[in-house]
């Protein structure tokens, strides 16, 4: 039986982190590339997991697309940009507690849906179609719209699609817009998993709840709403779930709490079927990354066997 496929669309870019006496460290990731780097972890070799996004062709690129092959994920599908670059970020760190800087206006990614047949065939290549708000945040509007209408034709043929709306509100021209993307993205999704600090600020959710049901009307089967150390609340065709967060005695880098979280529940999910039990295994993994520094942490680390 061939593998099936677990298709992440997004950005990933060269991240700069604090390595102490003022030096930086140099790695990649980004929001759905980190999912699909702790999926690739967690999964079986009966998935494969491929990333669709588009890349430049200077040395940085081609040693980005190095990196990701290495770590298990598949890069055929990556469109390759002459005279384009990947996007860069630094992470400052204070308490534990991330901020960042962007330089990403002219990253290739920005046109990683604008060669629809291209997308088309890989969104038809695969058995679950994963992506974010900032993947959508980043494209022009026409290009977010034919990502849109992909993703919307792969929920009706019967595929597991997963969003995240991931809100960074200055990646967004205006809140009216921010606001209606997001929402037809959830609408175009099987699967909605976002953070209720995110969504009580830009979205006025006075309660998880509240969250819950707002993307349950906009059509989502499954809602999986992250509340930090406060844990996770699961609605999954209407039944509720809930699923503490592990204790961490330090916390050292809380980047990529979230993406670890999703990457690591859906694999499981995939895996077993078992939503709850996903969710449980998923706060393990997420509370070993948060111990660690940066955005992805070797596979040895995450205590985890296979994959």
């Amino acid at each position: 039986m061939s593998a099936r496929r677990f298709l992440s669309i997004g950005e990933c870019m060269v991240e700069l982190s604090q390595a102490g006496d003022g030096l930086l460290r140099k790695g990649f990731a980004g929001d759905t590339f980190n999912t699909a780097w702790y999926a690739r972890a967690c999964l079986g070799p009966n998935w494969s997991v491929d990333y669709f996004t588009a890349l430049g062709d200077d040395a940085m690129s081609d040693e980005m697309a190095a990196f990701i092959d290495k770590a298990g994920i598949g890069t055929s599908l990556i469109r390759r940009l002459k005279g384009k670059t990947p996007g860069l970020y630094m992470i400052s760190l204070k308490n534990g507690e991330r901020s960042f800087s962007y330089w990403r206006d002219s990253s290739a990614a920005r046109s990683l849906a604008a060669d629809p047949d291209r997308l088309r065939e890989a969104v038809e290549s695969a058995d679950l179609v994963y992506f974010s708000g900032i993947t959508l945040a980043i494209l022009p509007q026409e290009d977010a719209t034919t990502l849109l209408a992909e993703i919307r034709r792969a929920k009706a043929a019967g595929k597991l699609v997963v969003f995240d709306p991931n809100i960074r509100p200055r990646l967004w021209s205006s809140y009216d817009v921010m606001h209606a993307t997001i929402s037809e993205g959830a609408r175009s999704s099987v699967i909605v998993m976002p953070s209720f600090d995110d969504e009580a600020a830009h979205f006025g959710d006075d309660s998880i709840e509240a969250t819950v049901n707002r993307y349950r009307t906009l059509g989502a089967v499954h809602v999986v709403v992250k509340n930090g150390a406060d844990g996770v609340r699961l609605n999954f065709a209407g039944q509720d779930s809930f699923v503490p967060a592990e204790k961490v005695e330090t916390v050292v880098d809380t980047t990529s709490a979230g993406d670890s979280f999703n990457g690591a529940f859906l694999a499981s999910y995939l895996e077993t079927g078992d939503a709850t039990a996903a969710a449980h295994f998923a706060a393990g993994v997420a509370a070993r990354v948060v111990s660690e520094h940066g955005a992805l942490v070797a596979k040895e680390k995450l205590g985890l066997k296979g994959g």
